[in-house]
């Protein structure tokens, strides 16, 4: 009898993604298991490990299935003409790129048999080659889309040929544009145009005007469009919308006699969540929370034109004049939409809080509500605060109070858990009824607010822990721990302030809050907190559960808003299925595809920040504009080896003091004390001190502010004199040593 073979040994995850690494293009499960000489139960360990590999974003999966590494092109792929690089070789990009990492640098070969010069933004279908250093050559094959790529710039006539200059900061050059093709647009105005074939004089690819914009609202379209956020929906999802209708009781839950209410900002349209509270029964000192969602799963289902809209939005985006909803309007403003008096189909979760606001029991279902009040923050907090007006008198007693009570018990429970409080203001942009700007103001931060998110807080967390006790699929926003590179970086700068942050110790959020409660109040204070900013992860969606640092959660995932984002719509269908709520659950091709569906909508949630930052960066320009000359302060927030960049303090704007604009002299960039050194006066500009500035440029289309530092009467004279300026105070009199170096980059993260 022939000795039984024995298997393999099974590869270790680093062995399989240097295999991977290793092949030209992508590969197959079957391939990687031929290679190791894998079989029966070592083939289904290995799905397993490419799934693990796949969520922790070390491999990506093509849709067949097929991996490679990130970032990795297949042999034969779509690419997009992008331009010509500063040899004249033609440039592309893989069509569709939306991944957070640059895309790897293709230089596309010339057609074979004489084809005619290809136009940006043009298709082909290429064969790639590697070419070393992460970028590829690229054989074309044939021409996939002919589709012209558009351009929005502003409008210069010259004499014979005029110009197109880009609103987009990151274009590095003009495009020609000569008057019979400018469709009667004037000099400076902001026009969409298509990028003909061809080239023009001094090499300039040629275009023509399909649409003239004006007014302030094309503030919010640049942003909209140099982001490539969709604003139409498509006409089947439009007609799905607009067939939507109320939802019956039948087996939901009657709740139409609990006093629910939205307590949502003055200028919001859709109200997707509704809040009540009562004390527990007994003499526990607990609470009875139940938090209704709109039923956005009832009318969204998996698969349908709605849900493919959905998806590809990933989430509404908010501007100062509009919205860009995820959701067509017939259901965003309509009947998912938790209006006061009207009948709305829900998913709710009751909860059982005890005295310190510990969850001590859960139960989500499905129901039908009548919300009691659509009520605001402002409203709710005068109402606490003893001013009630004639919506919220009525309510004060029976609903308001014991939505505060529930609060407080939640916030002990939050000040026990240890969570990351920062303190960064945001700017609210207000505009007037002729969308002008006509104030940016301070976003009000209120008890009310803290009040909501506490509630939805724990509404995500029962979600979280429904299904991983059930053990079926969930999207968890995960928000891993800081970076120890990072923390170490902000360890020695802390001690140029005589601050400390002990080394040795497990990083916990708490350790972070109680640094900050030592400058709070302090004019050091914006100044750590943009710092803690910087060394902290960013959140994203993911369904391998690391945990939230910055909320000091173990699991936790996004339920309360499916409105607007995509995430929170998958997690109702995955406890409709877990609790058999329904058929319009979560199907298996959906929930094996969670971790690409994660990847794209943390993409598209951070494309959705950048634009809102951009177009908030325009209106204050805007708002700005008129005031050019004036003498300004702000708060140096960053410095770079180009320039300062400075926040102001009025109105919030970030504007650039270019290093040739500071005052005379020679400054050298020490990024780890992050400061600029003049050499031959001795002036120091430090991150976080204080400065007077004069607004010198302020450009709405790019939302550029361009400052200068404004030398007082005093440093003036000594420099006439030919002697040294003092050195301001809390500034470093020496040169300091050379650190560790590290480049940082301001960015507002989302948790």
């Amino acid at each position: 009898m022939a000795p039984k073979r024995q298997e393999a040994p099974f590869p270790s995850k680093d062995e399989v993604l240097a295999f991977i690494r290793e092949q030209d293009g992508t590969v197959g499960k079957r391939e990687i298991a031929r290679a190791f000489q894998l079989k029966g139960q070592q083939r289904i360990a290995l799905k397993a490990l490419l799934k693990e590999l796949a969520a922790e974003g070390h491999i990506a999966r093509d849709r067949k299935r097929r991996v490679a590494a990130p970032g990795h092109l297949p042999s034969v792929t779509v690419i997009e003409v992008i331009g010509h690089d500063p040899d004249g070789e033609l440039l592309g990009r893989p069509a569709g790129w939306t991944r957070d990492a640059p895309p790897p640098t293709i230089y596309i070969a010339p057609f074979p048999g004489g084809h005619p010069t290809l136009a940006e933004g043009e298709r082909v279908l290429a064969r790639l080659k590697a070419a070393g250093e992460g970028a590829y050559e690229a054989q074309p094959m044939r021409v996939v889309g002919a589709a012209p790529r558009r351009v929005l710039g502003i409008y210069r006539p010259k004499i014979a040929e005029g110009r197109l200059v880009p609103t987009d900061k990151r274009a590095k050059r003009e495009f020609l544009l000569r008057p019979e093709d400018a469709a009667g647009a004037k000099n400076g105005d902001l026009v969409l145009a298509e990028v003909l074939r061809g080239r023009g004089r001094l090499g300039l690819p040629p275009v023509r005007v399909v649409e003239r914009l004006s007014g302030p609202g094309s503030l919010s379209l640049i942003s909209l469009f140099e982001h490539g956020i969709p604003t139409e929906f498509p006409p089947q999802a439009l007609k799905q919308a607009e067939a939507a209708g109320p939802t019956p009781l039948g087996k939901r839950k009657d709740l139409r006699k609990v006093p629910l209410v939205t307590i949502d900002g003055e200028d919001a349209r859709d109200f997707d969540d509704a809040v009540w509270a009562a004390p527990a029964p007994g003499k526990g000192g607990g609470w009875q929370v139940l938090v209704a969602i709109a039923d956005v799963a009832h009318y969204v289902t998996a698969g349908s034109p709605l849900d493919r809209s959905a998806r590809e939005r990933g989430n509404s985006v908010y501007f100062p004049d509009r919205v860009v909803p995820m959701l067509p309007e017939a259901l965003s403003n309509g009947w998912c939409s938790l209006r006061p008096k009207e009948e709305r189909g829900c998913l709710a979760v009751e909860m059982s809080l005890d005295a310190e606001g510990r969850i001590k029991k859960h139960k989500f279902f499905r129901g039908l509500m009548r919300s009691a009040a659509r009520l605001t923050y402002g409203q709710v907090q005068a109402a606490i605060d003893g001013r009630p007006d004639e919506t919220t008198a009525p309510l004060l007693e029976e609903v308001i109070k014991p939505l505060y009570g529930a609060y407080a018990a939640l916030l002990r429970a939050r000040e026990r858990r240890g969570t990351l409080d920062l303190d960064l203001p945001e700017r609210r942009v207000v505009i007037d009824p002729k969308g002008r700007v006509a104030a940016i103001e301070a976003r009000e931060r209120l008890d009310s607010h803290r009040l909501i998110e506490e509630f939805m807080i724990a509404a995500n967390v029962a979600a979280a822990e429904t299904l991983e006790s059930r053990q079926r699929p969930c999207l968890y926003r995960v928000h891993d721990g800081p970076d120890p590179v990072k923390v170490e970086a902000l360890r020695q700068f802390l001690e140029t302030l005589d601050l400390r942050l002990a080394r040795g110790q497990v990083l916990r959020p708490k350790l972070f809050t109680r640094l900050l409660e030592q400058v709070r109040g302090s004019a050091q204070e914006p100044l750590v907190n943009q710092m803690v900013l910087r060394c902290q992860s960013q959140a994203a969606y993911s369904p391998r559960n690391l945990g939230h640092f910055g909320l000091a959660l173990t699991r936790y995932a996004h339920f309360t808003s499916p409105i607007r984002r995509y995430a929170d719509l998958l997690v109702h269908r995955s406890l409709i299925s877990a609790l058999g709520l329904g058929k319009d659950g979560l199907p298996a091709e959906q929930a094996e595809a969670l971790a690409e569906t994660g990847e794209h909508i943390s993409n598209t949630e951070r494309r959705a920040a950048a634009a809102e930052r951009d177009a908030v960066d325009r209106f204050t320009a805007a708002y700005l504009a008129e005031r050019v000359g004036e003498t300004m302060t702000g708060r140096i927030g960053s410095v770079t080896r180009f320039g300062l960049f400075i926040t102001l303090d009025e109105s919030g704007g970030d504007g650039l003091v270019p290093i040739s604009a500071l005052p005379d002299d020679y400054y050298e960039h020490d990024e780890a004390r992050h400061c600029l050194l003049g050499r031959r006066w001795g002036r120091v500009y430090n991150l976080g001190d204080r400065v007077t500035l004069r607004l010198v440029e302020a450009s709405p289309i790019t939302g550029g502010l361009i400052l200068h530092i404004v030398e007082d009467s005093e440093q003036i004279a000594l420099k006439s004199a030919g002697k040294k300026p003092t050195i301001r105070k809390g500034t470093a009199k020496k040169r300091p040593k050379k650190n560790t170096k590290l480049n940082t980059k301001s960015a507002r993260r989302r948790i």
